[in-house]
């Protein structure tokens, strides 16, 4: 891939991520939308009986309810080829339930791991890691 690609690439998955900061549920649609291929393919620690660009708008609402304030930082950020791998801290306040947790008020960090595959200038594939376990036992949904 040309360096080209790879700066485009990087400038789709700098949007993707400042929609997903904005706290909005309408702009992280609009950026799906927009920025994911319809038919991505989608695999995470989530079970939604979804797939595609709607499994991915399914996480980011249920994340945005529960976690109004939601806030990813990235850290580190690796490209090769269509491939740009990201190293995240993510930041929220419990204010809504989450997977069976009513709201707790407390603030959460946790961190994940995603590669984002493109084509086209869209995302088409994303594969992640998810420190959910970490996240639980924040909530204290689990013993710490």
């Amino acid at each position: 891939m040309s360096a080209a690609g790879t700066t485009g690439d990087a400038a789709t998955l700098q949007r993707f991520h400042s929609a997903v900061n904005s706290g909005s549920p309408e702009v992280v649609f609009q950026a799906v939308d927009e920025l994911v291929a319809p038919d991505v393919l989608f695999h995470a620690p989530v079970p939604m009986g979804l797939t595609g660009a709607e499994a991915l708008k399914r996480v980011w609402g249920v994340l945005l309810r529960a976690f109004p304030d939601i806030h990813v930082t990235v850290e580190e950020t690796i490209s090769e080829g269509d491939r740009i791998v990201v190293r995240n801290t993510v930041t929220g306040t419990h204010r809504g339930e989450y997977q069976g947790v009513p709201p707790t008020g407390r603030t959460v960090s946790y961190g994940e791991i995603f590669i984002f595959r493109f084509a086209g200038g869209r995302i088409v594939e994303v594969r992640g890691v998810v420190d959910v376990l970490s996240l639980l036992r924040q909530l204290g949904a689990l013993p710490s």
